[in-house]
């Protein structure tokens, strides 16, 4: 059964297209499962029947684990069960059928355009990492990209006379426009600054970190919580929330949700209806506030 799990997780990777992040949170769900089965019923993954994934799910839920948490679990095992029947390793999927309490799902927090202007002008541009930090959070917000999109760009990947950047995510390549700002800061970062941080000449990533190699997720998730500290903004701000403001703030000021949709790489509208409850959300929250009758 390693084996499979093996080559289960090199399927989602390799047939299924999966992020990275999606794989490692399949595959850590369906590991502790297995564990589960082992220790409590002494069973293998093939031998297990619904009434003992429905038991597991309850018991995921008396120990504390979140209905989203229970969910996702749910959604990994019938992944699995489903890859195995495609093997003809098992007869039926056992977790088909089965259903848990959905999961209430919040709604994203985004910033206001004054938060966003007081996050992005926190970097000092009086050091090389005060330069590079300026163009991130520019380029961040002026495009929407994920934070791996972000640390996975290259130099190539920039064209700085026609104002744009090709990004590659979720399997498909897109184009998305910079507003001059985040131009000027990208320009200044990759002409006056970069030269000077790259360790190797030929470093083809375009951020880099102090020592001059590809920047981290966890090195940028480190500078943005620096900047939500020196900005004193409360919210608790991710990469992901520049990616969320980005989005709200367009549909806010006119934009399509098609062209918001294309630039944010979603690969189905449903996914980016989501900011049109946001924007409604604020919009009943202005009234509220300030509505001489609300």
């Amino acid at each position: 059964m390693l084996d499979c799990l093996d080559e289960y997780e090199q399927y989602l990777l390799n047939i299924k297209k999966a992020s990275a992040n999606t794989v490692s949170s399949y595959m850590r769900d369906i590991r502790q499962f297995r564990d589960y089965v082992a220790e409590l019923l002494d069973v293998e993954l093939p031998e297990v029947s619904k009434d003992q994934i429905s038991v597991y799910l309850a018991y995921l839920t008396n120990h504390g684990k979140s209905p989203a948490t229970v969910t996702r679990s749910l959604a990994s095992l019938k992944g699995f069960y489903g890859y195995l029947m495609s093997e003809g390793l098992v007869q039926q999927n056992p977790a088909k059928g089965i259903t848990v309490v959905k999961a209430e799902k919040k709604l994203p927090q985004i910033l206001t355009g004054k938060e966003v202007e007081l996050l992005l002008e926190q970097p000092q541009c009086t050091d090389m990492k005060g330069y590079r930090d300026k163009a991130m959070l520019e380029l961040l917000y002026a495009t929407g990209i994920r934070v791996s999109e972000l640390i996975s760009l290259d130099v190539d990947d920039v064209n700085l006379p026609a104002g744009f950047i090709r990004c590659e995510g979720s399997g498909r390549s897109r184009t998305i426009p910079m507003y001059p700002a985040a131009v000027k800061a990208l320009q200044t970062y990759m002409h006056e600054i970069r030269p000077n941080m790259v360790a190797d000449p030929a470093e083809s990533a375009l951020f880099v970190n102090l020592s001059g190699e590809r920047m981290s997720r966890q090195g940028f998730w480190k500078i943005i919580k620096h900047y939500q500290q020196t900005a004193h903004i409360e919210k608790d701000i991710t990469p992901h929330t520049l990616r969320h403001s980005f989005a709200a703030h367009l549909l806010e000021n006119g934009a399509d949700l098609r062209s918001i949709q294309e630039m944010l790489g979603h690969s189905d509208i449903s996914s980016t209806q989501i900011y049109t409850q946001i924007v409604k959300q604020n919009l009943k929250s202005v009234y509220n506030r300030f509505h001489p009758k609300a």
